[in-house]
């Protein structure tokens, strides 16, 4: 019967009938339509013969592929597209895997022309909305085919480029198609996203051709569609393929290819997903800590644009743990400097210079993301920085042992640089939460150290905390020129919390800014900065009472300078009057009566004529001109707190002036441990005056010793005996408390405590011994005061 039928055309079913009318004799000729219209009709009169028809135009075109007919094959899929969107959705599972099967054949020959016919007949087919879905259809080849051609290598590069946005086509068709039917394959898969996500990216490099059909162009189109359609579960499977692609074509150094990536990401997925997209990356430069430090500094980059790009919810509910992962990088970044190698076998040499770099573009990242958080955070942020900079005694010292005491103060300096760039930005009406003294006190002790860059970094953020309107920017220059008119500065009433702030914390900043006017390295620019933080403070906090104790400050300042107890050099101490007459200038045109600011004006003035190297436009300056020899200042030269008495008498700071009475002089306290001036020898001695065996009835006389020449070298030679000697003594107390038994260890601190209690007694006792009476018999002792007992009503 077969047979027969294929002899004779007449008695071929019709639907065979109809589908071989539509091919003409001559293929140039094109479908014939009015044999096409029948077709369709045939085929929605009766869709239970559309699969025959599918198969039949599949067999037809096959044939017609096989004798390299291409005519014939364009036809017969342009009949098959118009049955696909004809026919109902009830009924298109019957003609779709005919359908996409033909695909196969078109997307497995060697003709490029083929291939782009059989990408643009499944983009259409892409486009069909769907209601039925079919749980046996699979795309996984056109995945894998779409992403091969979207790397063609062809040598015509017209086609080339038509091979590879054919295939980008059909990327996005398939995407389309899969993206949201839960019950169709996941496109999110791993497999698939390894093919897809590369395939976009070698296209998206080609960032140079502005032709509408090129290939980038295209590529962007997809990746953003890709990614605005992907879910929250779905983010890392479509970031991960992007790292491994930077990783694998070293596209991390310099500015370029990844910032322009992670910005598509971060303006394609939705707000409330790009948090995912930061932790990923943070991950990944974790995972690259042994890179070099280029690949590095590309990632830290990219997170910086990243943080920008979102500057709500960017970092996500891991707010410290962003900022833990950056300053941990900066810590390995100091480490591998001071090294000179970027791993552990120190097998890879790096360079200063481009550790520095990434140093510099983690200190901006961390300034980036600040900027994206609120206010309360970012006090978080500060408090969390400043836990972990490293000083002695406070906090442990950060990085690796073999860092020593170089790497500290490097990591101290790029902590503070960060500190410095969280504040920049960083704008609170409320001192009391802006500087908390958790915070304000570690800060302060900085002022302390020895290290000129570190106190002029804690100078810059005090100023920047504090100047919440923004008048550094005109105070950064210490003149005797300044007219307060014209710096069109704002001046609010201090509020309530200000007060309280200046009430809580005046005394310490005064303390600190004194000190810190002292130190012997201190330069050019510290003194501009403290002029800048004392102008500031009068700016924004200044009442009666704070502008008195300003005053007696800069009164205390001045006679520092004149004292010979004081080690300061010619400069420090032309530094210091400057920095007073310049302050002084300033402070008496911010409200105190016009008779003070004659008093100043008449002083500079004379300075101006007399003494020029006492004022700040000569000390300031690139070159200054000091006296030679010895600084002698005359009277008529400084300050006299008798006459700023007299010229705020009669006003409302006159309820203050009882305070000129008192000189200010700083309390020390037990931040001095950190400065400069606590010395190795002073321990020692503490040390040694503690080991000496305690014997209360033989009078100690200091023991002194005429060195020579020859004692000093004979010290020299014996050190190496010293040293070996106390190594010694060191493995023995560590054996002692390793072996030893409990009550020995007890018994010999016990013993150690006894001692020390001697020695307090002894000290009371000469503390409370009575004065020697003027007829020379000895007073009766009388009862130690701490161990007297008092009535009940005197004990509160």
């Amino acid at each position: 019967m077969y047979g027969l039928c294929g002899c004779c055309w007449a008695l071929r079913p019709r639907y065979k009938r109809l589908v071989d009318n539509i091919f003409p004799e001559d293929p140039e000729e094109g479908l014939v339509k009015a044999n096409m219209e029948k077709l369709t009709f045939f085929a929605l009169s009766a869709p239970e013969k559309l699969d025959r028809i599918a198969a039949y135009l599949s067999e037809r075109l096959t044939r017609e592929l096989n004798r390299h007919r291409y005519g014939y094959v364009c036809i017969a899929m342009e009949a098959m597209e118009q049955l696909l969107l004809a026919c109902h959705c009830q009924s298109i599972n019957l003609l779709v895997e005919s359908f996409l099967s033909t695909l196969r054949l078109l997307l497995e020959a060697d003709k490029p022309h083929l291939h782009i016919l059989a990408t643009n007949s499944f983009v259409k087919f892409a486009n069909i909305e769907e209601d039925t879905p079919s749980y046996h259809r699979s795309y996984d080849f056109f995945v894998s085919r779409f992403s091969e051609m979207c790397h063609s290598d062809h040598e015509d590069l017209d086609t080339r480029n038509k091979i590879r946005v054919s295939g980008i086509r059909g990327l996005q068709g398939v995407v389309r198609k899969t993206v949201d039917d839960e019950l169709q394959v996941n496109i999110w898969e791993p497999r698939h996203m390894e093919q897809i996500v590369p395939a976009l990216l070698v296209n998206l490099q080609q960032h140079s051709q502005n032709d509408s059909g090129s290939p980038a162009e295209q590529t962007e189109v997809c990746f953003r569609e890709l990614l605005c359609r992907a879910a929250y579960g779905h983010i890392n499977n479509a970031i991960k393929p992007v790292l491994m692609h930077l990783d694998s074509h070293s596209l991390w150094q310099g500015r370029g290819f990844a910032v322009q990536c992670f910005q598509i990401i971060m303006y394609s997925i939705q707000s409330q997903h790009s948090h995912l997209v930061i932790q990923q990356l943070l991950g990944h430069l974790d995972a690259n800590s042994r890179s070099p430090a280029s690949v590095r500094a590309g990632i830290v980059e990219v997170l910086s644009e990243a943080a920008v790009i979102e500057a709500t919810g960017s970092v996500g509910p891991t707010v410290l743990e962003v900022f833990n992962t950056l300053l941990r990088q900066l810590r390995q970044s100091v480490d591998y400097q001071l090294t000179g190698y970027y791993d552990n076998g120190g097998k890879h040499k790096t360079s200063s210079i481009e550790e520095k770099k990434l140093q510099d573009a983690v200190i901006k990242t961390i300034g980036s993301f600040a900027n994206t958080l609120p206010i309360y955070q970012r006090s978080e942020v500060m408090l969390f920085i400043m836990g972990k900079i490293p000083v002695p005694g406070i906090y442990p010292a950060l990085g690796s042992p073999n860092s020593g005491f170089e790497g500290s103060r490097m990591i101290q300096v790029m902590l503070l640089k960060s500190l410095l760039q969280v504040s920049e930005h960083y704008e609170s009406s409320n001192l009391l939460t802006a500087l908390p003294s958790s915070f304000l006190e570690p800060l302060l002790s900085f002022t302390l150290m020895e290290d000129p860059e570190i106190r002029l970094l804690v100078l810059s953020i005090l100023t920047l905390l504090i100047d919440r309107r923004h008048n550094a920017s005109r105070l950064t220059t210490a003149s005797v020129a300044f007219d307060v008119s014209s710096l069109e500065m704002k001046e609010d009433r201090c509020s309530r919390q200000d007060n309280l702030f200046m009430r809580k914390h005046a005394q310490r900043l005064y303390r600190h800014v004194y000190l810190a006017s002292r130190e012997e390295n201190s330069g050019r620019s510290h003194y501009q900065a403290l002029f800048t933080l004392l102008a500031v403070l009068s700016v924004e906090l200044a009442n009666e009472e704070v502008v008195v104790d300003l005053i007696r400050l800069i009164l205390a300042l001045q006679e520092m300078t004149l004292s010979n107890q004081e080690c300061l050099s010619v400069f420090n101490r032309c530094g210091i009057h400057a920095l007073c007459a310049a302050f002084l200038n300033l402070l008496s045109q911010l409200g105190p009566p016009p008779t003070l600011h004659q008093h100043i004006t008449q002083v500079i003035e004379s300075r101006q004529k007399d003494a020029p190297h006492l004022l700040p436009e000569v000390m300031f300056c690139d070159k200054p001109r000091l006296p030679e020899g010895e600084l002698k200042v005359d009277e008529a030269l400084l300050f006299i707190q008798s006459k700023i008495c007299e010229a705020l008498a009669g006003s409302s700071y006159s309820a203050h002036c009882e305070c000129f009475n008192t000189p200010y002089t700083p309390q020390l306290t037990e931040e001095d441990r950190l400065s400069k001036r606590k010395s190795i020898g002073d321990a020692v001695s503490l040390q040694v005056d503690m080991d000496l065996p305690f014997c209360p009835d033989t009078p100690q006389k200091p023991q002194t010793e005429h060195i020579t020449f020859e004692t000093l070298k004979n010290a020299i030679e014996d050190r190496g005996v010293v040293e070996e000697e106390e190594r010694r003594k060191r493995m023995e107390v560590v054996e002692r408390f390793q072996t030893a038994p409990f009550e020995e260890i007890a018994a010999q601190c016990g013993a150690r405590t006894s001692l020390l209690q001697s020695k307090l007694n002894q000290v009371f006792e000469l503390i409370i011994r009575p004065p020697p009476s003027p007829s020379g018999h000895s007073a009766p002792r009388s009862t130690p005061v701490y161990e007297m007992k008092f009535p009940d009503l005197c004990v509160y």
